[in-house]
């Protein structure tokens, strides 16, 4: 480890973590970074699907709902200025059968709260956006956007070494504790002086949290999202985005159509719980974490809530015909031959006791450590203005 006594260490080298360091860096404060990998953003960051989400789904006045709407627009201001190639593109979400009508009526109004830019579209609408998506109605929300996640990452890095800050890769951090008037972050590669310290963390987050004296009041369970990508022949299919109108009953949104800025368009991903926290794949097991993960109770009955669609979800990922059938519903010319196995990413989805997910992104502090112990989708979209967030709370 470098000597380097920092204003400010910040734990994860993740999307949250490096703007949040970035942050800290504008007001000319003296930030180490400190990443377990080595390279940053290897986890949730660099398995993003790309997206910019515009905040139609989250509650009003919530923190996903705030941040994201600042986040976005903070993150499209900040490709512009780093020419990090994005495009606001739109993005359709489909309702495939009348039941479904009002579910998107509730995002409708959901999204209108939020102040976002959408459209109520009936078929004729929906086939000159997008020809190939079956719907009876769809909501049209022409500002969401895509985006090179990994890019953004990699130029956060980079500035925040021009402010003078650094970013330390192989120095997975153990615990951060309050010690003299400061803290000290124990890391594989040695001890890190700060007078503050902000934990971000990810798929160890709630783990860092209990290490260094806090108490999370929930667990970090690991969800592994499988995609396909379309071979350039049915990449027609899909012009932009096509979402689904998500189950109400059920914490994920399914699967859809994303294409991606770079070129492509990734199908997916289903949603189901992966045997390590970072079990990218289903040959991956962890022993300690599945044990954790299966002998926590808030799993279990999270679980016994949602057995018969985390069925599905299994069968989906067992079976490619499955997965098939659920694109289908909303472009049905797809097949199988169109659809080739893409890396899976893996959500860190905190879950209470109580069996319910906890549904907003969560900052728990402890004296001079604050801690980010939720930070899903749409962390990445919202990541500048969540590190706005957490800027001001240190200042308190």
């Amino acid at each position: 480890m470098p000597d380097f006594r920092a204003d400010v260490a910040v734990i994860g080298g993740g999307i949250v973590g490096l703007a949040t360091a970035y942050r800290l860096g504008q007001q000319g404060r003296r930030v180490v970074v400190l990443d377990k990998e080595d390279a940053v953003g290897q986890h949730q960051t660099g398995h993003n699907s790309g997206v910019l989400h515009t905040g139609i789904y989250y509650v009003p006045g919530s923190l996903k709902a705030t941040t994201c709407r600042a986040g976005k627009a903070a993150m499209q201001a900040f490709c512009e200025a780093e020419a990090i190639p994005f495009d606001v593109c739109g993005k359709v979400i489909v309702a495939t059968k009348e039941s479904e009508l009002p579910a998107l009526a509730r995002i409708e109004e959901r999204g209108r709260a939020n102040g976002v830019v959408l459209e109520r579209i009936g078929r004729e609408r929906l086939a000159e956006i997008e020809p190939h998506a079956a719907g009876v109605a769809a909501l049209h929300v022409p500002e969401a956007g895509i985006v090179d996640y990994k890019a953004v990452v990699r130029r956060l890095a980079e500035l925040v070494a021009e402010q003078g800050g650094e970013v330390v890769t192989g120095a997975e951090a153990i615990r951060a504790m309050e010690q003299g008037g400061g803290v000290v972050v124990e890391t594989a590669r040695g001890a890190v002086e700060a007078t503050q310290a902000v934990a971000c963390a990810g798929l160890q987050s709630d783990r860092v949290a209990r290490r260094s004296g806090a108490d999370p009041e929930m667990q970090i369970v690991p969800f592994r999202g499988e995609y396909y990508e379309l071979r350039p022949e049915a990449e027609h299919l899909c012009r932009n985005l096509i979402y689904p109108v998500p189950d109400p009953n059920f914490p994920f949104l399914g699967v859809h159509f994303t294409r991606m800025v770079g070129g492509g368009v990734e199908c997916g991903p289903n949603a189901v719980l992966a045997f390590a926290r970072e079990g990218y794949t289903r040959s991956t097991v962890n022993v300690r974490d599945l044990l954790e993960t299966l002998g926590y109770v808030g799993f279990r009955r999270l679980a016994k809530k949602h057995l018969k669609a985390g069925l599905g979800e299994m069968r989906r990922s067992i079976s490619k015909a499955a997965f098939v059938k659920a694109l289908q519903v909303l472009v049905p010319e797809i097949r199988a031959e169109h659809l080739v196995a893409a890396p899976a990413g893996v959500r860190a989805q905190a879950v209470r006791p109580d069996g319910g997910l906890v549904d907003d992104f969560a900052l728990v502090r402890r004296g001079r450590v604050l801690h980010v112990l939720n930070a899903p989708s749409p962390a990445a979209t919202a990541s500048l203005a969540i590190a706005d967030r957490i800027v001001d709370a240190m200042a308190d």
